[in-house]
């Protein structure tokens, strides 16, 4: 059962009848949408600009991916705002659940849905303008052990993301490392891969838990 102050395991908790649980789940809903308002804050932070360049520029309608949408909480928080949508998610109960409020409600007809796995994205190179991602970002390491596997896993993906990002272009990854190294291995993953930006902890002093990378793609 997902509960307030636990969170979800990975797959277990977005399977099956554990779907219905979790998008029912009012403080899950707040807490992802609280989430995605903040990085929406943060997509647009000052200090993410550069001398060259004079800060983000919207445009009409930007497109943006929600890595991990989910069942879409994240998803209709960013169409409210004026984006246009693909949300992205491996787990095809969870998708089904963003389909089904496609249909019924009208907040969520702008959004593409993609069964697809973030490592292996069916996404041109040079399309989107910005990438959200919401608490689920580690998991895509989920079940590895290996540490030198890992490494290239999340490189081979941050150096992606950066090819299908247009010039400019910002990452905002909401997620939950378990420790240092873990974060540590993230954000390199990032930098290493023609990035720059830097990351924002609820408590500077916590070694895990919610943290905020903010990057943009350098030219």
């Amino acid at each position: 059962m997902v509960r307030k102050n636990r969170l979800p395991k990975f797959p277990e908790d977005y399977l099956n009848d554990k779907v219905e649980e979790y998008d029912s789940s009012k403080w899950m809903e707040r807490n992802q949408k609280r989430s995605t308002l903040y990085s929406l804050q943060y997509l647009i932070d000052k200090k993410l600009n550069d001398r060259e360049d004079s800060g983000i520029e919207m445009g009409v309608s930007p497109l943006i991916l929600d890595l991990g949408c989910g069942s879409g909480f994240s998803s209709v928080i960013l169409i409210e705002n004026g984006f246009r949508v693909i949300g992205i998610d491996i787990l095809i109960d969870m998708l089904s659940k963003a389909r089904e409020k496609k249909r019924i409600f009208k907040e969520y007809k702008a959004l593409e849905l993609i069964l697809a796995d973030i490592n292996n994205l069916p996404i041109r190179v040079n399309s989107i303008d910005h990438i959200i991602s919401i608490s689920s970002y580690n998991f895509i390491i989920h079940g590895m052990e290996n540490f030198g596997e890992k490494v290239k896993l999340i490189n081979d993906t941050a150096r992606y993301l950066h090819k299908t990002l247009k010039n400019n272009g910002r990452i905002i990854i909401e997620f939950y490392p378990k420790d240092e190294m873990e974060l540590k291995m993230f954000n390199k993953s990032f930098i290493n891969n023609g990035f720059s930006g830097f990351m924002v902890k609820q408590n500077p002093k916590q070694k895990s838990g919610q943290t905020y990378l903010l990057l943009k793609k350098k030219s």
